[in-house]
Formats: structure tokens, C-alpha cells, sequence
């Protein structure tokens, strides 16, 4: 594991190196905002791992280890959030285009791969204690919730401390698309489109790492 981290905060340098490369090249921080998303993304892996510790000596029903996992939940969209960020994708005239591609990409591949490995810690924790049944009923939940998430920030640009700092408001939202889902058609596409692509990613990861470590996982 400890090799992973170490390749996983290579390819962070060379995201940032290529942040900072272009920042110097075009006089400007255009896209500072994706060295932000980025550290946002190290979170759910960090309170995963965190989780993981503690749960060797206290059991998962505990007011800590319950903290720990709703912030877990709560920043675990912010590693997928991301992808989005291609809308800012064009042709701003001072780099080549092919360069902030490739730049966008990078970020992109690292949040995800985050997001992805600090919920394979969470599946393999909940395999331990519940039925592969149930538990992957969960993992498809919280794929759903973090797929709704990303429609509430990129649309309606509800970020995830709004959930202290505005919940009534947050809470609004949220009730509104779901009594009404008529009336948002754009919620349904996106969260189906994103839950489509986290689902199918996750699913690859997760049979590509039992592959390579020789387990069965029951999926």
C-alpha cells in the first residue's frame, strides 16, 4: 500500500508541475481552482484510512467512527466533482489546447483514482461485517448519492460545508427535485449519467484489483 501512495503523490507533482508550468507560461491562474479540487479529493481517502484504523479496536457503532464516516460521505463527491470541470475546456489562446487537455486529464485521473481507493477501503470493511448482498446494495447507493451530489454543485453550486452553513437551504433543493422530478429533468440526467460512469468505473477497479491479488469478490 505504501508503494501506491507513493506513485499516487508522484502523479500529484506531476499535476502540479503542469499547473505551475502553465501558470508561468500564460501569466495568469486559470485553473488554480483544479490544485483546490484536487486536495479536496485527498479527504474521503484520508478519512477512509482513518475509518479503517480505528475500526481494528472500536466497533463501527460509535460516535467517532460514525463522525468519521459521515465525512467520509460528505467529501467522498468531491473526488468525482471533478470530471466536471471539463466545461472549462477551451481554447483559451495561451497554451495549446492539447496542453490543458492533457492537464485536465491528469487531475481528473488522480481525483478519481482517490475516490476510488478510499472506497474500496469502505467496501472491504463493510464485506467483513454485512452480506456482499447488502453491501454492494450500499456501494450503489452511495455512488447514486455522490452522482447527486455533483448536479448540486456543478448546477446549483451547493458545495459540501453547506450542509452546516446552509442546510435549510440545501435541504430545499434537494426536496424539491425529489417531489418533483417532472420539473428538474437536468437532475435525473445527470445523476443517471454520472451513477452510469462511477458504477461501471468502480466495477472495473474492483475486479482488476481481486484479478491481480487473486481473491474472488462476490459482484
Amino acid at each position: 500500500m505504501g508503494k501506491v501512495i507513493l506513485a499516487l503523490v508522484f502523479s500529484n507533482f506531476v499535476s502540479l508541475l503542469l499547473y505551475v508550468a502553465r501558470s508561468i507560461d500564460a501569466g495568469n491562474n486559470r485553473y488554480l481552482f483544479l490544485v483546490w479540487n484536487l486536495v479536496l479529493g485527498w479527504l474521503p481517502l484520508l478519512f477512509a484510512w482513518w475509518l479503517k484504523i480505528r475500526l481494528q479496536k472500536t466497533p463501527w457503532i460509535s460516535i467517532g467512527n460514525i463522525v468519521i464516516t459521515l465525512l467520509w460521505l460528505g467529501f467522498l463527491p468531491n473526488s468525482f466533482y471533478i470530471v466536471s470541470d471539463l466545461i472549462h475546456l477551451y481554447n483559451t489562446g495561451e497554451v495549446s489546447l492539447l496542453y490543458d487537455a492533457t492537464m485536465l486529464f491528469s487531475y481528473i485521473f488522480n481525483s478519481y483514482v482517490l475516490g476510488f481507493m478510499s472506497l474500496y477501503i469502505v467496501h472491504k470493511q463493510l464485506i467483513k461485517r454485512l452480506s456482499p448482498r447488502v453491501v454492494h446494495l450500499l456501494i450503489a447507493s452511495i455512488l447514486l448519492l455522490c452522482s447527486f451530489a455533483i448536479y448540486l454543485g456543478r448546477y446549483l453550486r451547493w458545495n459540501t460545508w453547506d450542509v452546516l452553513i446552509n442546510p435549510a437551504g440545501l435541504l430545499f433543493d434537494v426536496s424539491d427535485r425529489i417531489v418533483n422530478p417532472i420539473a428538474h429533468p437536468q437532475a435525473f440526467t445527470t445523476t443517471s449519467t454520472f451513477f452510469l460512469l462511477l458504477s461501471s468505473m468502480y466495477l472495473v477497479c474492483w475486479q482488476l484489483v481481486a484479478a491481480i491479488s487473486g481473491n474472488k469478490h462476490n459482484i
